[in-house]
């Protein structure tokens, strides 16, 4: 100690993690993760915080041992001796993988979370704000062709190593050529189509020799790929899929067979290969400082999908708030009940506009010019004319639809304003609790205690800048959602 701050009187970044956030964990924390027999292990709290500073610091697991070996603030960090050895950098990689298993990332910062709030500086029922943004996966953007020949190469590697003997009577000199380096094609490479043939057909003749039982994870990625991008026609023959054919939707395509969870998306005008990492904070109006409260790793789906996890991790760590503080991307009519009613959580967001052409032009009658009687099942329209079908759940799940006819709405002065083509107008809406609960948000967006509330919404950008920029957290180091999300926790 004396010579850490004898060398660096100000300090450092690690020697602040010391002085922070020592006694965050314990190697008690850690006794269910080993077993009770072999030669003593590293301290397991030493390792957990040798993360947090690999990652503060973008080291890789060399680097980082290195570092351990060598740097005096990391020895301070660590509570090491001066003349420690340190350890072998493999010891990285055991320790994260045991960190991926059974969502002991997140045990982490259950335990984190729990000393801060017996510090004071937690609390339950206050105010939090999520966002979330992409993770791009730590692999290539590679074309169909690329990606078969790719997925052809691994499975090879794979079969080698594990099952050499099934090889014999079908790698050739030309298979050599074909697969025995990493591909890289030109942007625009000769023959495709006939090279993308002959791949599928390289492709089928080897998952033809590998049984099913000796087929490793990378096999059974190429099995996937082929289902995705080939197809058997009548005469037995493999062909590409078409675009007739039917392809995957990008929430199910394979984009590599090193990384097989990561998914193509399209947010807007960013398009990304990789997760999503989600982001909760507290944002309470006291001068204490914000601080994360939980993590979450997803697929790239909507953010809605992920917010009933969100709020179960907070109830678990007693830690739900009051109050929700997301973007529009997170609120539907049917989570702001459930929040409501599961957790007691007034979830404070914009519900997204309907998607009618009345809606986007803003033109003509919307839904909003409706009157609807729940109680004698009925709409009548801004012309008084009144529906006479009314089609509720589970017919027309989630929505109640409501049906004019084409005696009423022909003769209208203003069906130009209200339906096009031939049909009559349409109306569909939520269930009655649901719908209120709809209107009620939409109309509380014009109010401006309302606005007031939800612009400490825009704070959690800032921590998402800091968590992109600072922490590098926008690529993933590793390959699958368990392991990335032991980066971004």
């Amino acid at each position: 100690m004396r010579m850490a701050r004898a060398s660096s009187p100000r300090g450092t970044t690690a020697m602040w993690v010391r002085d922070h956030l020592d006694g965050l964990w314990r190697d008690e924390d850690f006794a269910s993760w080993y077993s009770r027999d072999g030669r003593p292990g590293l301290s397991p709290a030493q390792l957990a915080t040798v993360c947090v500073l690999q990652f503060l610091f973008n080291l890789s697991d060399r680097q980082t041992a290195e570092a351990v070996r060598c740097r005096i603030d990391f020895k301070y960090a660590l509570a090491m001796e001066l003349d420690d050895p340190g350890f072998h950098h493999s010891v990285l990689t055991d320790f994260r993988d045991r960190l991926r298993e059974s969502d002991r990332a997140d045990s982490l910062l259950d335990l984190a979370l729990e000393r801060m709030r017996s510090a004071g500086l937690l609390k339950e029922r206050g105010r939090q704000r999520t966002d979330s943004t992409q993770v791009l996966a730590a692999a290539c953007e590679l074309t169909r062709l690329e990606l078969v020949l790719e997925a052809v190469r691994a499975a090879l590697e794979e079969a080698a190593r594990c099952a050499p003997e099934v090889l014999d009577d079908l790698v050739d000199a030309d298979w050599a050529k074909r697969y025995g380096r990493p591909v890289r094609l030109a942007s625009q490479p000769s023959h495709p189509a006939t090279r993308l043939k002959q791949a599928g057909a390289d492709a089928r003749r080897l998952l033809e020799h590998l049984p099913p039982t000796t087929r490793g994870p990378r096999a059974e990625v190429l099995r996937q790929i082929m289902v995705q991008n080939f197809l058997i026609d009548t005469r037995g023959n493999l062909r590409p899929r078409g675009d007739k054919d039917g392809q995957p939707r990008g929430a199910l395509r394979i984009v590599s067979p090193y990384d097989p969870e990561s998914r193509r998306a399209i947010r807007g005008n960013t398009r990304w290969s990789g997760y999503l990492v989600h982001v909760t904070e507290t944002c309470d109006t006291n001068d204490n400082v914000n601080l994360i409260t939980d993590v979450a790793t997803t697929a790239p789906t909507r953010d809605s999908q992920a917010m009933p996890g969100i709020h179960a991790r907070l109830r678990s760590r007693r830690l739900l708030p009051a109050e929700h503080l997301v973007d529009g991307g997170y609120v539907s009519a049917a989570l702001l009940d459930r929040s409501a009613r599961d957790h007691q959580v007034q979830l404070i967001g914009p519900v997204k506009a309907s998607g009618s052409w009345q809606e986007k032009q803003q033109t003509g009658f919307t839904r909003e010019a409706f009157d609807i009687d729940f109680d004698r099942r009925r709409v009548t329209c801004p012309n008084g004319q009144t529906s006479e079908r009314w089609f509720e759940p589970p017919a027309m799940t989630p929505y109640t639809v409501v049906r004019f006819a084409a005696r009423q709405c022909d003769p209208c002065p203003d069906r130009s304003l209200c339906a096009r083509g031939a049909s009559a107008r349409t109306v569909n809406f939520l269930p009655r609790h649901l719908h209120e609960l709809q209107a009620r948000n939409r109309t509380d967006q014009h109010d401006s205690q309302w606005r007031r509330r939800y612009a400490a919404r825009s704070g959690v950008e800032g921590t998402i800048c800091e968590f992109v920029n600072g922490h590098r957290a926008r690529r993933s180091r590793y390959h699958g959602v368990a392991k990335t999300h032991v980066q971004q926790s």
